[in-house]
């Protein structure tokens, strides 16, 4: 093997002229993928302990490699490796450095494999530890939800459909519906899971390799379940780099809109949430202003995670087989949805942690704009033997008068009702209690008290 000298790109011995320095300056990934360092020393140590295992390389060989790459992990651990753009990624700056300790015999890390392995194989695991450390902080944040909708139970506010009072609900109900909201985003991502649990190390630059390596026992020190099928296919996939940026852009989606929810209702007109001063923040030059700036941060970050995703289906779309250099991108734009992702889970529990439900707002909106119409048409059709179609329009005459004379429809006497449809009895005044009309919602998955306090105990449950 050649030891390679004055920091130069192992490729220069076949390129005779320096790489344009325009191109050298852009073509240079070493300041996006040297966050691949563990994994790059992690799958080389690996590899050259199969080659030994194999008869390929020698075991004093395989020793000296070892010892030399967990020296540079050391030196990169304590920021004492330098790392050197002219040698384009992190994978050549590991090599480089391994022949600056060693010597010549650095050359035999790379028999039987080519970067185009080596950067999936290292993604893939870089990918697997952080897709579950988002499960991880995911279900943190289920579990403060379900923290905050068990003290919550019985507080009483409006549902809304088009922004306007729909029907009473319990809070907890609303909160409860996030849950299932980062459930589905916690599936989504350990679904991925199982597409990064085949190994890619050892298909080489496309073809495979001519060298008798196990491929088995890469894949089973390396945790994957087992090898790719396809080298081809192998260097040239990126769905597993799509699913996780899906799936960050949908969790975004969720956390966003409950962003969006709170500002709203943090609003001088709804007054439903109060935020206290941690996670506000002030005006430059409006004295009394407490304004929302986390939450909408939070709002706005979203975006950024979809232009990931559609920027990397750009890349895909029109991409020949196999490997190509516009697949370098992939790892910055992982990178950056991932520290998006991270931070904005961490700041929504840190709303959720320090804000407060106004209740009694929340009761007396609950009691604006006749929210409890609807059981007043449901009572009609089970008590009075009347179609459905029939009771809405006794109900909305009678939703009119109220409305006509200012009224809500729990002021109005059994006689102004008997007036719009004399079979109404006594019973009917019952209706417009907005705990009775929350009680009554016993259908699975409605917002009855009881039924809350069964799905608060089944998320205890799923969460532990």
């Amino acid at each position: 093997m050649v030891k390679n000298k004055n920091n130069k790109a192992i490729w220069g011995t076949r390129i005779k002229k320096d790489t344009s320095s325009i191109f050298k300056k852009v073509g240079s990934s070493i300041d996006v993928d040297k966050r691949l360092f563990r994994e790059d020393i992690e799958g080389s140590i690996v590899h050259v302990e199969m080659l030994f295992k194999q008869k390929i390389i020698s075991f004093k060989i395989k020793n000296k490699i070892v010892w030399g790459l967990n020296k540079i992990r050391n030196e990169i651990l304590k920021k004492k490796f330098i790392f050197n753009s002219n040698l384009e990624d992190i994978h050549m700056n590991i090599e480089n450095r391994l022949f600056e300790i060693i010597g010549e015999e650095a050359g035999y890390v790379h028999t039987g494999r080519s970067r185009n392995d080596q950067v999936v194989t290292d993604f893939k695991i870089w990918l697997r530890n952080s897709t579950t450390e988002i499960i991880k902080q995911l279900n943190d944040l289920i579990k403060i939800i379900i923290k905050d909708a068990e003290k919550n139970v019985e507080t009483i506010m409006p549902g809304f459909t088009h922004l306007k009072n729909a029907q009473p609900i319990s809070y907890a109900h609303y909160l409860l519906a996030y849950v299932e909201m980062f459930k589905r985003d916690k599936k989504r991502f350990a679904n991925n899971l199982e597409s990064l649990s085949e190994n890619p190390l050892g298909v080489a630059a496309l073809a495979g390799t001519s060298f008798n390596i196990d491929r088995n026992y890469t894949s089973k020190k390396l945790k994957f379940k087992n090898p790719t099928n396809n080298s081809i296919d192998t260097v040239s996939d990126r769905d597993f780099v799509l699913d996780f940026l899906y799936s960050v852009s949908v969790c975004s989606v969720h956390i966003s809109r409950l962003a969006e929810e709170f500002i709203i209702w943090n609003s001088d007109a709804f007054r439903l949430i109060k935020l206290n001063d941690k996670i506000v923040t002030g005006s430059s030059i409006m004295p009394q202003k407490k304004n929302p700036d986390p939450l909408e941060y939070l709002r706005g970050k979203t975006g950024k995670s979809f232009g990931n995703l559609f920027s990397m289906l750009t890349i895909l779309k029109g991409l020949p087989l196999s490997y190509f250099k516009d697949l370098q991108d992939d790892k910055e734009l992982v990178f950056n949805s991932f520290d998006q992702i991270k931070n904005s889970i961490l700041i929504i529990i840190e709303i959720l942690k320090n804000y407060s439900a106004n209740k009694k707002r929340m009761n007396e909106l609950a009691n604006i704009g006749y929210t409890t119409s609807t059981d007043l048409a449901d009572h009609i059709v089970k008590y009075y033997n009347l179609p459905f179609r029939k009771s809405y329009q006794i109900t909305s005459k009678i939703v009119n008068y109220a409305e006509s004379k200012k009224l809500k429809l729990e002021d109005l006497s059994l006689k102004e009702l008997k007036k719009i449809e004399p079979k109404l009895n006594e019973d009917i005044l019952k209706v417009f209690d907005l705990k009775n009309s929350i009680k009554s919602k016993k259908s699975y998955g409605g917002t009855s008290f009881e039924n809350i306090k069964k799905m608060i105990k089944k998320y205890k449950k799923e969460s532990k």
